[in-house]
C-alpha cells in the first residue's frame, strides 16, 4: 500500500493585504507551506505539492533560501481547486490498496494523529474526512437573502482536511466535469455516489485565511 498526500497551495494572500501568497508567508520564520509538508513527511507519504504555475519558481527560490530539502513533487495547478487536485491525481497510477489524502497547504498545524487516523479509516471505509463540532450559532439565508432560519447546531460539523480516500475511488470520482457544487473533495466523492465517513478533527488544525490566523498559529506552535 502506498500513501499519497496531495497538498493544494493556490492562495494569493489578498485577504492579508499582501502581495505574497499566504502559503509563503512566514510562520516562526519558516514559510507556512514548509510546515505543512513536514507534517506529512512524518507519516511516510509520497508528497505532491500543487502550486499555480506562476508561483513555482518563487517556491523553488524559497526552498533554496530556507535550505528546505523535504522530498516532494511539484505539480502545476488549474483554474479551480477541483482542477488543481485533478492535475495531481492524474500523475498517480494507483494500485488497488493505495490511499490519497488531499490537504490545504495553509493548514500547517495538522497533527500526525489526524493524518494517521484518516489513512486508517479510509483504508477500511473508503473515505475519511476530519470534522469538528460547530460552536457558533448558524443561520441559513433564504432565497431572497432578506430572511433566515436557525439551524440545529448539534447536527452540524465543520469540515477540515486532510480528506482521505481509497485512491482508485478518488481517481474515479474526479473523472467528471467540474460543478460549482464541488466545494471540497468530499463533495466530489459524494456526487459520485459514495458515502463520507467523518473522523475526529482538531480546533488547532486551523486554516490560515486572515492575518490574525498567523498569530494564532504561532501561539499554537509554542504550546505543542
Amino acid at each position: 500500500m502506498t500513501k499519497y498526500a496531495i497538498i493544494v497551495a493556490g492562495g494569493k494572500g489578498t485577504r492579508f493585504g499582501s502581495d505574497m501568497p499566504k502559503q509563503f508567508l512566514l510562520l516562526n520564520n519558516t514559510p507556512v507551506l514548509m510546515h505543512t509538508i513536514n507534517r506529512f513527511a512524518q507519516c511516510d507519504c509520497n508528497i505532491i505539492v500543487v502550486l499555480p504555475e506562476a508561483q513555482i519558481d518563487l517556491w523553488k527560490q524559497l526552498c533554496s533560501q530556507h535550505s528546505f530539502t523535504t522530498s516532494h513533487t511539484i505539480v502545476a495547478g488549474g483554474s479551480t481547486r477541483f482542477h488543481s487536485v485533478k492535475n495531481a491525481i492524474d500523475t498517480i497510477t494507483p494500485a488497488e490498496n493505495d490511499l490519497i489524502a488531499v490537504h490545504d497547504g495553509v493548514r500547517p498545524l495538522v497533527n500526525k494523529c489526524i493524518i494517521d487516523e484518516a489513512f486508517c479509516v479510509a483504508a477500511s471505509h473508503g473515505s475519511a474526512v476530519p470534522a469538528i463540532e460547530v460552536t457558533d450559532s448558524i443561520r441559513q439565508l433564504n432565497g431572497d437573502n432578506d430572511s433566515s432560519q436557525a439551524l440545529l447546531r448539534s447536527s452540524l460539523r465543520a469540515v477540515q482536511t486532510p480528506q482521505t480516500f481509497q485512491a482508485t475511488l478518488l481517481k474515479s470520482a474526479y473523472d467528471t466535469p467540474f460543478s460549482d457544487a464541488f466545494t471540497d473533495d468530499a463533495s466530489v466523492v459524494e456526487a459520485a455516489g459514495h458515502s463520507i465517513t467523518l473522523t475526529k478533527g482538531s480546533p488547532n488544525n486551523i486554516k490560515i485565511t486572515h492575518s490574525i490566523d498567523l498569530l494564532i498559529a504561532e501561539e499554537i506552535l509554542k504550546n505543542e
